[in-house]
């Protein structure tokens, strides 16, 4: 199985709970959010709508773009995802 680098984010509503992540399935690790199958801040907080996703070369550079997002105001986490999902539509599907 290849892997697959991406950044993502999760919310729970539009303009609700924002969680960012980073995985080498995303598909699978998008799944899993949706599902509950893991404890922790996604199951808590009921994200399980993919508003975001940036495909990376390297698991190095997923790390590295996370961190950014993740370091950034929730005002830009907000413009980033409304740049490319102005609707916030799940994305999942789109995988």
């Amino acid at each position: 199985m290849s892997k697959e680098p991406a950044i993502y984010i999760m919310t729970n509503k539009r303009n609700g709970t924002l969680y960012t992540g980073v995985t080498s399935n995303l598909k699978q690790r998008v799944y899993q959010h949706k599902h509950s199958i893991m404890d922790g801040f996604t199951k808590k907080y009921e994200c399980k709508i993919l508003v975001y996703y940036e495909a990376c070369e390297t698991m190095e550079q997923a790390i590295t773009r996370e961190k950014q997002i993740k370091g950034g105001s929730r005002k830009k986490k907000l413009k980033l995802i409304e740049l490319i999902n102005p609707h916030w539509l799940d994305l999942y599907d789109t995988l």
